[in-house]
């Protein structure tokens, strides 16, 4: 398994060295330097067509979903600017606002962009994810012991902080830290906090389980389910199940025998019904109450960030996260939450930007995903983001997720190849008869 071409050879060593760029605190820097480099390409490609270099031919058509995720991201820079224009934040943040855009919003729409116009293969995605895993389980001795033999929470903060970004812990290098409500270690490996570092572990065994190869394929696996388990995240114990056994049951909906199943399980509800909602309420009330202030926590910056945002800011939000008072720990309001944080901060406009490009796209990937199997990974993808974007600020962090963005782009682009792969067989078909 080797790059066959540059683009190919540029996200492959990009990946396999997660964890070298980490050690030095780079890996906030080199998401969007590979997002602009890499989309850059994929434009030039395009627009070069027959006369690009012979390995990097580009897709002859581009799904339509691609030009709809620009345009949305690029309608999120204009409510940051509507934003900042409405409270005169000023030009100096409003560049600075620009700046982050460039470095979190517009990644959404540019690695599905590389990913749809360039010839790139899924399993060389695949297989750099198991290596990325292959890492994990080697420095997971060292990281797992780090709390019980006296070595500090963090190693250091890289000078690549002068770069700017959301905060230093983006920047910073560490062995774990500790959980501030109870006092125990918990595993953030190359995330910069533990629960994304748990989504990014469902993500991890995702992509493991459509390697071909099994040892790689349980090296991905087992480095996936560490992830989730050494982050102690209720999130990622959701996503584990959710999001790897919900794409595989999808084709389910094509059987005549599994409808009726669900007949017979709808009925039955008349008489277990109360009983598993009260199961239901007891599990989701465990579930909150397992970090009980976290939860608390994030649902006052809800709140605060919905009734600032009906309040003040309707259509365009505020322009930028404000601080939030003590009650939620000066925790920024906007953030810990993608959608009440895009409300408060882009308002309706910036909301629909990034739910009509996500919702779209979620329903052309269930399509394919209950008729052919190559669906089950990108909508798998897709489910973990909409579950991070309830408990974190998607945006900030597609610079890690943006293998998942990549290969939703080659899903799409091997969809608009099998589509036009049969128009020419139906137009010979018809011809016959």
């Amino acid at each position: 398994m080797s790059p066959q071409n540059p683009a190919e050879s540029l996200l492959y060593k990009a990946l396999i060295w997660t964890w070298p760029f980490y050690a030095i605190g780079a890996l906030y820097a080199v998401g969007p330097v590979l997002g602009w480099t890499a989309g850059a390409l994929a434009l030039l490609a395009a627009y070069l067509g027959p006369a690009m270099r012979e390995d990097l031919q580009p897709a002859t058509t581009v799904s339509g979903l691609i030009w709809i995720w620009g345009l949305g991201m690029a309608v999120m820079l204009l409510a940051l600017w509507v934003g900042h224009l409405d409270w005169g934040l000023g030009t100096k943040q409003t560049i600075k606002s620009s700046i982050g855009w460039a470095k979190g919003w517009a990644l959404l729409a540019l690695f599905p962009l590389v990913g749809a116009i360039l010839p790139i293969r899924r399993t060389l995605l695949i297989r750099g994810q198991c290596v990325v895993g292959a890492w994990t389980l080697a420095l997971a001795p060292i990281l797992l012991i780090a709390p019980y033999i006296g070595l500090p929470e963090k190693i250091f903060t890289s000078p690549f902080k002068v770069l700017g970004g959301p905060g230093p812990e983006y920047f910073s290098v560490y062995f774990f830290t500790y959980d501030p409500s109870s006092w125990t270690p918990r595993w953030q490996f190359y995330a910069p906090w533990s629960p994304f570092a748990a989504l990014l572990g469902v993500i991890m065994v995702l992509f493991a389980m459509e390697e071909e190869n099994r040892n790689w394929k349980a090296a991905g696996i087992a480095a996936g389910v560490l992830m989730i388990l050494a982050s102690k995240s209720r999130m990622g114990l959701v996503g584990l199940v959710a999001c790897t056994v919900g794409p595989r049951l999808l084709p389910l909906v094509l059987k005549g025998w599994a409808w009726h199943v669900t007949a017979a399980l709808t009925a039955s509800l008349a008489v277990v019904g109360t009983a598993l909602l009260s199961f239901v309420q007891n599990g989701i009330t465990a579930f909150k109450e397992a970090r009980a202030d976290s939860t608390r926590v994030r649902e006052t910056l809800q709140r605060i960030a919905e009734e600032r945002w009906q309040n003040d800011a309707f259509w365009f939000g505020h322009g930028t996260v404000q601080p939030g008072p003590h009650l939620v720990e000066y925790m920024p309001i906007g953030s810990h939450h993608t959608w009440f944080g895009l409300l408060f901060v882009k308002g309706v406009v910036g909301f629909l930007a990034l739910a009509v490009p996500l919702g779209l796209h979620i329903c052309v990937v269930m399509a394919d995903a209950a008729r052919n199997p190559r669906g089950r990974l990108p909508l798998g993808i897709l489910m973990t983001m909409v579950l991070l974007s309830f408990g974190e600020n998607i945006e900030i962090e597609a610079y890690m997720l943006w293998p998942g963005l990549v290969m939703l782009g080659v899903h799409l682009r091997e969809m608009q190849a099998d589509s036009c792969a049969e128009r020419p067989a139906l137009g010979s078909a018809a011809a016959q008869t």
